[in-house]
């Protein structure tokens, strides 16, 4: 049975727009991105290992707009639109909760983050292992 609604978490790595473009060219449904901003006096933040500072928070949510407003015109050269949202926490977990208070069907998302350093290798790929394991829908890795 197709999906009526899939969501793609975005971490502005080239994995996570493949599966952008690959959730626009397979599915002809409602798509939803989402850019989870890790708290950065979390485990799962760069914030977890560097000192925190509202100048780095900052920097987070720009970053996070951009990698949605990058998402907007790949959807928009593919000739569709996608609902967008920026929520903060545990990056696994927000995504779960997403899919289960949005009526998602199907997850795409790429296997790990992009070329930023290690650790962020590291952390993103434990996020997909994290949402294969406790999604309550299909969902796609893109590798």
């Amino acid at each position: 049975m197709a999906p009526e609604h899939v969501l793609v978490p975005l971490d502005g790595s080239p994995l996570a727009d493949e599966a952008l473009v690959h959730a626009l060219d397979t599915f002809d449904c409602r798509v939803s991105v989402l850019n989870v901003v890790a708290p950065l006096d979390s485990g799962m933040s760069e914030g977890g290992v560097l000192e925190p500072g509202e100048e780095r928070q900052t920097e987070a949510t720009v970053r996070a707009e951009a990698v949605i407003e990058r998402a907007k015109r790949r959807a928009e050269e593919a000739g569709r639109e996608v609902e967008t949202a920026v929520e903060t926490g545990d990056p696994a977990e927000t995504i779960v909760e997403y899919v289960e208070n949005h009526d998602v069907d199907q997850v795409v998302m790429g296997g790990h983050g992009g070329s930023r350093n290690e650790l962020a290798r590291r952390l993103l790929g434990t996020v997909s292992t994290a949402v294969v394991s406790e999604a309550p829908v299909t969902v796609t890795v893109v590798r």
